[in-house]
């Protein structure tokens, strides 16, 4: 077992790898009284099409989805969540479109929890019957979504940047690609991609180390790793779907979805390296402290803004999504900000420092600590014990350099309107 300096926090993290291929990664904190555990398997709903054993197999969109929801089933008929509800614990699952983890937060009987947690997903049990079940709740639940006005503005934006992408498309799939998901499919991408080498235990909080590994290693250690499928992906053309759309939405107030589509292959640096720089230029473009923001907040143009970048196979997509009674001035103001990148060197030491002193703060997290790490993990491989070093060493001429790169052309915009100012524009 190694231990790794998490360099400037002053915290240890203890890494293992077992003979089987399964990762393990312990932060323990003496001071904490709470507890965070995930099982999770590097396996999402943007895999819809593999080669296994020398055979291609494609599965309906969604089934990663449908596989977390079914792993709550036991053949007891008692669901995991009754099992942490007994010691106050809580137990939960999610599935992104890269991963897909299931969870225990707790501050009492940690042993029992994280036994238990390892158990129940290692123990599948599908049915016609309760697979058939499944499909009406995850179909209520995918209806559900696409009432809600903020949801809608984000899928068909999503179908406006990506042709082949699974991103595309909800991880809980469409209903029709559900109708056709069986108990046969759930097995066998279980089989595929549920195997040690393919997945990790991560633990953050109040625990010991040793007992914490020995559970671990009686639960998984003997489990058999599989050869891993060959994940298969079609091309994404450089060009988004369609530049503009306008459609109208259950809002009181117009909102405005705006995507950025930029090749990977243009950008020389690593992949944490190049989230860094990405996130730091449209936090200055359109943070809380840049010039835009105290623009729209004075103009009254701008009621709420969300933003982040989206990694796909061969893309980085910027994401940015906000609510205007002004929408097509709000958008002029992003694209005069995009059209005049000016990266000073006085605002990006003053961001650096932010972030440094939040990456600080973030260490007397349980919760926030478990989440950087499992971001890590996803994303570049392996924990990073240097975050700090690596945004103190960032400069004006890398971000320059990164600018020039991106390709401002490549811009999908879609505006949500009220269904009355839609009625007075088609007439």
């Amino acid at each position: 077992m190694k231990k790794i300096r998490l360099q400037g926090l002053d915290k240890d993290l203890y890494q293992d790898t077992l003979s089987n291929g399964l990762s393990i990664y312990m932060l323990p904190y003496e001071e904490k009284n709470n507890y965070f555990i995930s099982y999770a398997t590097k396996y999402g709903s943007d895999v819809t099409n593999f080669i296994l054993e020398g055979k291609e197999n494609s599965v309906p969109l969604g089934v990663a989805h449908y596989l977390e929801h079914k792993m709550f089933e036991e053949p007891s008929g008692e669901d995991p969540f009754t099992f942490f509800s007994r010691s106050g614990s809580d137990g939960n699952a999610s599935t992104s479109y890269d991963y897909t983890q299931y969870i225990c937060v707790g501050n009492k009987c940690f042993p029992e929890n994280l036994r238990y947690l390892l158990q129940f997903v290692n123990e599948p049990y599908f049915t016609d019957e309760n697979v058939l079940k499944e499909k009406g709740i995850i179909s209520e639940e995918i209806k559900m979504y696409n009432d809600l006005p903020d949801y809608k503005l984000e899928m068909k934006l999503r179908e406006n940047v990506y042709h082949t992408s699974a991103k595309r498309y909800d991880i809980a799939g469409t209903i029709s690609e559900i109708k056709r998901i069986t108990k046969d499919d759930l097995y066998h991408c279980y089989h595929a991609f549920y195997t040690p080498n393919n997945m990790f235990v991560l633990i953050t909080g109040k625990f010991d180390v040793e007992e914490a590994h020995r559970i671990i290693e009686e639960e998984l250690g003997k489990k058999k790793s599989k050869p891993l499928p060959k994940i298969l992906f079609v091309k994404e053309p450089k060009k988004v779907v369609k530049e503009e759309e306008t459609i109208v939405g259950d809002v009181e107030i117009p909102k405005i979805g705006f995507a950025i589509k930029v090749p990977k292959k243009s950008i020389s640096l690593t992949g944490l390296e190049c989230d860094l720089y990405l996130n730091m230029l449209t936090t200055i473009l359109f943070g809380s402290s840049s010039e835009f923001k105290e623009r729209v907040r004075q103009d009254k143009i701008l009621n709420d803004i969300y933003m982040e970048w989206e990694d796909d196979a061969e893309f980085k997509t910027f994401y940015l999504l906000a609510s205007s009674t002004e929408p097509d001035r709000l958008l002029s103001e992003i694209q005069y900000e995009l059209s005049h990148i000016s990266i000073v060197k006085k605002t990006l030491e003053r961001i650096k420092k932010v972030w440094i002193a939040n990456e600080v703060k973030m260490i007397d997290h349980v919760d926030k600590m478990q989440n950087i790490l499992f971001d890590d993990i996803i994303h570049y491989g392996d924990v990073v014990d240097n975050r700090i070093e690596v945004i103190r060493n960032m400069d004006v001429k890398t971000m320059t350099s990164l600018v020039k790169k991106i390709d401002m052309s490549e811009v999908s915009i879609v505006k949500m309107m009220q269904k009355k100012n839609k009625e007075i524009m088609d007439s």
